[in-house]
């Protein structure tokens, strides 16, 4: 079961409260900017979460503040000014964030056993368990050519410690990517394989251990270079992807 760190009290806390119980996972990003994107990106890595094991998740959103209001920020590709919220949700879906609801359009909305805030550090307090979710700072002054390299520079570092998006940290992340996914569409071509069953409860044991992606991408790094036949490895792929989002099985038919 899918269990997270309450920021309020430092202790562990179960994500539903019954099995297939509705959670509402409810995002607040601070500013039309990179760690707001963040802390959408995490509410979506958990509503995936979620739904692995079982629980339906309604993704809700709180308006961030107008640009004014959040501080000068600076925009990732270049401007000077920081997105508005339509741009912000724009990135998102660039990312593969899936849409949310604006709460001031739902209430009162499904009845859900639990609701789970993410916010930025520092944020106001709310009532419920949260999920605390450090800065971004924008070390580059261009976007990576494939959003999802973005996304997984946001996923690899953990999101209790700030982030600077420099060239360096964006262009590993495309390399990482492009290497898996070339990885990926050349074991698509052997005979399948299922997940091995300790490399599923390895993984499983990491997102459901507080959402800890990054050690769900350490167990890809060392499936990778592992002696697991190649049709093991394409599924192991795929399976961590459902919760990833990282489009890992793109490549598969490309060069046919």
């Amino acid at each position: 079961m899918l269990r997270i760190i309450d920021a309020r009290t430092g202790e562990p806390v179960d994500a539903a409260l019954a099995r297939r119980g509705l959670v509402r996972v409810h995002a607040h990003p601070p500013g039309f900017d990179l760690t707001g994107l963040r802390v959408l990106l995490v509410a979506d890595v958990l509503v995936r979460a979620l739904e692995f094991g079982g629980n339906p998740a309604w993704a809700t959103l709180s308006s961030a503040p107008a640009p004014a209001e959040a501080g000068d920020r600076t925009d990732p590709e270049g401007g000077e000014d920081s997105w508005s919220e339509a741009g912000l949700q724009d990135r998102a879906a660039e990312l593969g964030i899936r849409p949310f609801e604006d709460h001031r359009d739902t209430d009162p909305g499904p009845a859900a056993t639990r609701t789970l805030e993410v916010v930025v550090q520092g944020a106001a307090v709310t009532d419920g368990p949260r999920i605390e979710v450090a800065p971004v700072g924008a070390g580059h002054r261009s976007a990576p050519a494939d959003p999802t390299a973005l996304r997984f520079a946001l996923l690899a570092r953990p999101r209790e410690l700030p982030l600077s998006l420099d060239a360096e940290v964006l262009a590993e992340a495309e390399g990482t990517l492009g290497r898996w996914r070339s990885a990926v569409a050349d074991w698509a071509r052997r005979p399948s394989k299922p997940v091995p069953e300790d490399v599923r409860l390895r993984l499983r044991a990491a997102w459901e251990d507080d959402l800890d992606v990054p050690a769900v991408l350490d167990v890809l790094r060392s499936v990778e270079t592992s002696a697991l036949p190649e049709g093991a490895r394409f599924e192991t792929y795929a399976y961590a992807d459902r919760l990833l989002g990282l489009e890992l099985t793109r490549e598969i038919g490309a060069s046919l």
